[in-house]
């Protein structure tokens, strides 16, 4: 099928969600100076959005027909064959789309390379038509990024692009029993984060900032080491695992494959939550009951290189 179409995602920007909130730029400004923030920081990276978008709108309307979805729509927008998908925001926007993304061609832009590292980002204001360009002509070379799948013993599943949530909704401990590779164990801890490769750099990457950090107060010199995760895993690590009479910390990380399954079951009579890619609007009912089976998914993400 032919490419009749782009659509741009695009998020609003700092300075639009204040301007919402407080009515004016006026009243934005007063209440952030007030608090002794810096206003023309946002303005600076107002500027620089708009700047790129309005680029990249005039390349492509001397290409193809557009039109923007906002990310808040996504997730109700039906995206068809005869489309392409032009990404433009922070690396968090490519997987928030991804998932809705109907393995569709995803071309991602940075808008401001100054301030995103766009890991997830190939392609900047000064390039992107030439991925536009090859799509239309079906000449265009692709990463296909997988899944997370968490799927409950209801039949209900989500999907991530970077990464997985188990755990409460608060800041209270989560109560589940896990079970990875033959051995069992309840746990009482912050939660789970169950990872991608795209997402290693993302959620993940805190956690070993945080236990590198840690550790290098009593190991002088340790050398940090990064995962470096394929296309066909998933990497889960067990956020503050905390040990007592019922609780065990025999299981704090592991990579997922395609045949082996990390199961969790909840312990939690309410407040259980399991959300993708850090939209906790998106999210599962986790409770007392619910069993999580945590895997690699059968859909896939085309992101143009």
């Amino acid at each position: 099928m032919n490419i009749e179409y782009a659509i741009i995602v695009k998020n609003k920007t700092r300075l639009e969600l204040l301007i919402e909130r407080f009515n004016t730029k006026a009243q934005a400004k007063f209440y952030i100076e007030r608090l002794g923030g810096n206003f023309n920081d946002y303005e600076i990276e107002n500027e620089i959005f708009q700047n790129s978008l309005q680029s990249l709108q005039l390349q492509l309307s001397k290409v193809i027909k557009n039109k923007i979805v906002e990310r808040n729509f996504v997730s109700s927008f039906i995206f068809s064959e005869n489309q392409l998908i032009i990404v433009i925001g922070q690396d968090g926007l490519v997987a928030n789309t991804a998932k809705y993304s109907k393995n569709i061609p995803i071309i991602a832009v940075n808008p401001d390379k100054e301030r995103y590292d766009g890991v997830l980002l190939p392609f900047d204001t000064n390039n992107f038509i030439g991925g536009v360009e090859n799509v239309i002509s079906k000449q265009y070379n692709s990463k296909t990024m997988r899944f997370a799948e968490a799927k409950l013993n209801d039949g209900q599943r989500l999907l991530a692009f970077n990464d997985l949530f188990i755990g409460a909704s608060t800041h209270i401990s989560a109560k589940y029993k896990i079970s990875f590779n033959n051995n069992i164990e309840e746990q009482s801890s912050s939660g789970l984060i169950v990872s991608t490769s795209a997402g290693s750099t993302g959620w993940l990457s805190s956690i070993f900032n945080m236990s590198y950090g840690i550790t290098n107060m009593f190991e002088k010199n340790l050398k940090p080491k990064r995962p470096k995760l394929k296309e066909n895993e998933l990497l889960f690590a067990v956020r503050e695992p905390f040990q007592s009479i019922r609780t065990q910390i025999g299981i704090t990380a592991g990579i997922i494959k395609t045949q082996n399954n990390l199961i969790i079951e909840s312990l939690m009579p309410t407040s259980g939550v399991i959300f993708s890619d850090g939209i906790e609007t998106d999210f599962l009912r986790f409770n007392s009951g619910s069993i999580a089976t945590i895997g690699i998914a059968k859909e896939t993400a085309k992101l143009v290189i």
